[in-house]
Parts: C-alpha cells; sequence; structure tokens
C-alpha cells in the first residue's frame, strides 16, 4: 500500500519541483543546475509524502498540497546541501551519487544551497501550488520558517556538530534530533494540515503528537541504520556518525533497545491517530515505514 502512495505521490511533487527549476538567465544556467541536482536526484520524499498525506487525512484535495510538500522537500535538499560541505559534514556521497560540491564546486554548492532555502518560500507562496486564503498562507510561512531557522532545524545542527566526541544523554539527544530532523518532519505534517482548509485546533494537536514522534522515530532509525546497513543501500557513507564520533541512539541505549525505541515511538504516533478515520490512513501507513525502512 506504501509503495503504491509513495510513488503516486513522488511523481505528484516531482512534476511541480521541475516547474522551479527553470534559469531565467543563460548567467544562472550553472546555478540553477547545482539547485536541481540537488533536488532531482532521488530521494524518499517522506517530507512532501507527509504533506500530502495529512491533507488527505482532513479531507483536503492532495493537489492543494503541493507548495508545502515543495516547500519542505527544497528546505531539506538545502540542509544536505550544506550538511554535506567539509566545513560541517565532509561528506562526498548522497543518494549514491558525488555531493553537490564534489558534483560542482564548493562555492556553487553553498549558492545553490541558499538559492533552495528562499526558493521554498517563494514556492510556498506561488498560486499555482497553494489554493488557501491569505491568512493561511501567513500561518504557514511562519511554520515553515519557524522550523527551518535557528529555533528548529538550523539550530539542531548547531547542536550536532556542537556535540561531536560528547557523551550526551537521552535527554539531551532528544533534544537535538526534535531541532534537527523532527522540526521539518513536524512543520510538514502541520503545512499540509493547514493546505486542506480544513484544519481544527484539536485535529492539529493530534497530528503534531503524531508528527513530535515519527520526527524522532526517523532519526532513531537513521542512527539504526548507520550502524545496520551498507554504503550502496544507504546511498550515503555507512558508519560515518560512528567514524565521527557523534552521539547516537544505538550508542546511547544499545543496538537492541534503540531499536524497541523506534518501534516505541511509532506506537505513539499510531496512538495519536485514533480520532481520524480511514483517510488518515497513509499517516499510519508513513510511520510505519518510517522504522522499517532500510534506507
Amino acid at each position: 500500500m506504501i509503495a503504491a502512495y509513495q510513488a503516486s505521490s513522488q511523481a505528484r511533487v516531482n512534476a511541480a519541483l521541475e516547474t522551479l527549476f527553470r534559469a531565467p538567465s543563460p548567467e544562472l544556467a550553472r546555478l540553477y543546475a547545482a539547485m536541481r541536482y540537488s533536488v532531482m536526484n532521488g530521494g524518499k520524499r517522506v517530507r512532501p509524502l507527509l504533506a500530502y498525506a495529512a491533507c488527505e487525512a482532513l479531507g483536503g484535495v492532495p493537489e492543494h498540497a503541493n507548495g508545502a510538500a515543495c516547500a519542505v522537500e527544497l528546505i531539506h535538499a538545502y540542509s544536505l546541501v550544506h550538511d554535506d560541505l567539509p566545513a560541517m559534514d565532509d561528506d562526498d556521497l548522497r543518494r549514491g551519487q558525488p555531493t553537490t560540491h564534489k558534483a560542482f564546486d564548493e562555492a556553487c554548492a553553498i549558492l545553490a544551497g541558499d538559492g533552495l532555502q528562499s526558493l521554498a518560500f517563494s514556492a510556498l507562496l506561488e498560486p499555482r501550488l497553494s489554493a488557501v486564503d491569505c491568512e493561511t498562507l501567513l500561518r504557514m510561512v511562519s511554520t515553515l520558517a519557524l522550523a527551518a531557522g535557528p529555533a528548529g532545524m538550523v539550530g539542531g545542527q548547531a547542536i550536532d556538530l556542537g556535540s561531536v566526541g560528547l557523551k550526551l544523554d537521552q535527554q539531551a539527544l532528544e533534544y537535538m534530533h526534535r531541532h534537527k530532523t523532527g522540526a521539518l518532519i513536524e512543520a510538514s505534517v502541520k503545512l499540509g494540515a493547514l493546505a486542506s482548509g480544513r484544519a481544527q485546533p484539536d485535529e492539529l494537536k493530534s497530528l503534531q503528537t503524531y508528527a513530535r514522534a515519527i520526527g524522532l522515530a526517523f532519526q532513531v532509525q537513521d542512527d539504526i541504520l548507520d550502524v545496520e546497513s551498507d554504503t550502496a543501500t544507504l546511498g550515503k557513507r555507512q558508519g560515518a556518525d560512528i567514524a565521527r564520533d557523534k552521539p547516537t541512539y544505538p550508542a546511547l541505549l544499545g543496538l537492541d533497545a534503540a531499536k524497541a525505541y523506534a518501534l516505541e515511538l511509532r506506537d505513539q504516533a499510531l496512538h495519536a491517530l485514533r480520532p481520524f478515520d480511514a483517510a488518515a490512513e497513509p499517516l499510519r501507513d508513513l510511520a510505519r515505514y518510517i522504522v522499517e525502512r532500510r534506507s
């Protein structure tokens, strides 16, 4: 079931994303090529899937969430481009292909990341991609800015870089990952819900509980895969976190306990969706997928 939903949602968001990478002049062709390379070179599109699924869970039309889906994927892609730079994680492989600074150069990669960040907000505000009123759009822009900035993803990355070689306890580790990984996942769900035009406060609260659980589960599973998987399957260097002496859930809890915790978080997410009917089944499937995926 999730495979079919994933395929249709990926096709929808990819078609919308392609419309955003047309260079307005020949002088900008290389920059736009780098931006497109960073986004369209594969990826699971988990965040767009969550946006679409949240929209549908509230009875919305999935195409109305195209702006939200594009925006969260563009923010995610920009974060990966910058994370991979030598000044940060210094990775040369992403999604099985050379990272952007390897395929182009470091300066171009920095500018491509900058461009993708601003393009995310343009996509969110594009009338062809978002069919909501101005008040809802303002809420959506505020949600994305908070999730992507120093109080969210960027702050989490700063904590992550400052934690290399340190022994964090579980509370500190979760604080870091609720910002670095969880904030954008939570925003994906909320943006999709708002894009439905039908979101009620109690529904948003339940969806936030769901999103907080899967946001953390996603990172726990990433840490598990860094131990158990291989470079070819992951599309990035296996064991990179261990090599950098980064704090991880398997290192803190042990591998078996980390796996059990991921399942516990999945169950918390499913419990949060109890008030929703069958329209929320894609959200339930995504919660299961996040802890079962192998890449």
